[in-house]
């Protein structure tokens, strides 16, 4: 219910609003255990997929909105780098791919929180989009196969797992509903 205004009665909230929730400050361990997890879950060996989610770079993306003075350019960097290298990969590729999406997502970051978790997906799945076609471009400079099309299936997953992936790293941060009548917050 909305508070009362003055000489009236409350009005019922619309069906569709969020409530908003104030969450603590992240821990700076949680966000470097976070990245660490994703980064050893793309480690391992589970074959050359090309339509699996890139977990590492939406973990990246998340906390580039949410703590970008934290995680920046210079994290995507250097985990494309070690991506690069666990591939095997040409060295750079990953890496010019997290540093642009790191990059984009800083950029985007304020108007990105503005938006309910669907309406975000919609509004990432552009940058998991490019960040795949650059690795795509930096592949077929360099010589490589044709991926085929479902090389371009893992950013629309990554965009249907957003919500999902929001709400998990979000959940240390939310408060416990402990209702004070002499602390609002």
């Amino acid at each position: 219910m909305r508070p009362q205004r003055a000489g009236g009665a409350a009005q019922p909230r619309e069906p569709g609003a969020h409530r908003e929730v104030l969450l603590l400050a992240v821990r700076p361990w949680f966000i470097w255990a976070t990245l660490l997890a994703a980064l050893l879950v793309e480690c391992m060996p589970l074959g050359r997929r090309p339509w699996l989610p890139d977990l590492l770079a939406m973990c990246l993306v998340f906390w580039n909105v949410h703590q970008p003075r934290r995680v920046g350019i210079g994290v995507g960097f250097v985990c494309g780098l070690l991506i690069d290298a666990q591939h095997a990969a040409l060295l750079g590729e990953h890496a010019l791919a997290y540093s642009l999406l790191g990059f984009f997502a800083v950029m985007l970051h304020r108007r990105l929180l503005w938006f309910a978790l669907p309406q975000q997906a919609l509004q990432i799945l552009p940058l998991f989009l490019a960040a795949r076609l650059v690795e795509f471009l930096v592949s077929m400079m360099a010589g490589g196969a044709m991926p085929g099309i479902t090389f371009f299936a893992a950013p629309v997953l990554q965009a249907a797992l957003w919500p999902l992936l929001s709400w998990m790293l979000l959940a240390p941060q939310r408060r416990a509903p402990e209702p004070d009548q002499n602390r609002p917050l």
